[in-house]
């Protein structure tokens, strides 16, 4: 499509994704496979690797999230039960796997090898539930880890 018609209101090209976004995406279906079956980490990190689309992906923040997300869930399921209006288990399995990622990510300093600002953990996040999530779930999304984001980086968001 050229560019004046995009312009004018038609759809636009699709964006290229970033290999993070791509990372995120996995380890959100890896994520929500282990919630759903309780498939160890390695197992699904294994079977990430067999798809032609990983190559696309940030093979070691995959792991990192993945793994980190799933042996901290419970750490992130405590910080994040005070802010829901619900108890974690309630949650559909989509966005309870963005809200332990995106917890993940949150408790990482932004200046760790994997680490991210809140801003952009919460909008990677956001961008997951518009996708995979149900009709209203990035509003959710958006609204617990924006809590949890003042919670974990409460000096970093003076500066916004």
């Amino acid at each position: 499509m050229p560019r004046a018609e995009a312009a004018a209101g038609g759809a636009r090209p699709a964006a290229r994704t970033s290999a993070r976004r791509r990372s995120r995406e996995f380890a959100l279906q890896g994520l929500y496979q282990w919630l759903v079956s309780g498939t160890e980490a390695a197992e699904i990190a294994r079977q990430f690797r067999e798809q032609e689309e990983f190559g696309r992906a940030d093979a070691a923040f995959a792991d990192w999230l993945l793994a980190g997300a799933i042996e901290g869930a419970g750490e992130a399921g405590a910080l994040l039960s005070p802010l829901l209006d619900r108890p974690m288990a309630a949650l559909s399995p989509v966005e309870r796997s963005i809200l332990l990622l995106g917890a993940q990510e949150l408790r990482t300093s932004p200046q760790a090898t994997f680490g991210a600002p809140w801003k952009v953990v919460i909008n990677e996040a956001v961008e997951l539930a518009r996708r995979f999530g149900g009709t209203d779930g990035h509003k959710y999304v958006n609204g617990v880890l924006d809590r949890l984001a003042r919670q974990l980086r409460g000096d970093e968001r003076v500066g916004s």
